[in-house]
């Protein structure tokens, strides 16, 4: 069992949705239900699934909760591009979101290879 706090990639993941959660209060109104709701989901779940994997049992739950934060990570920076791409949010903040989301998901990566089962 792992204490989650102190892992670097939760706390780059709970700082990611902040800002995420930031964004997507410039995104239109009838987007609500669309991507800003698909945003906030998904940034929230890399950070959860990292929480919930280190209280698992065993490192193969780990693996696997890491698994599905890295699923979610990907999730969010093709949402981030497709915001993007719609003009719904800019370049300059868009990037720095997707450039974010890309550092975690090397940093899960990172941590799913160091476990051993």
């Amino acid at each position: 069992m792992h204490n989650f706090k102190d892992l670097k990639v939760w706390q780059k993941s709970i700082e990611l949705a902040v800002e995420v959660y930031k964004a997507t209060s410039l995104l239109p109104n009838d987007e609500k239900y669309g991507l800003i709701s698909q945003m906030k989901r998904c940034s929230v779940s890399v950070s959860s699934n990292i929480a919930e994997g280190s209280g698992r049992g065993s490192s193969a739950q780990f693996k696997y909760f890491l698994n599905i934060s890295q699923g979610s990570a990907f999730e969010l920076e093709t949402q981030l591009i497709i915001s993007n791409r719609l003009e719904l949010l800019d370049d300059n903040l868009s990037t720095s979101l997707i450039e974010k989301t890309t550092e975690i998901q090397k940093m899960i990566y990172a941590l799913d290879k160091s476990i051993k089962i």
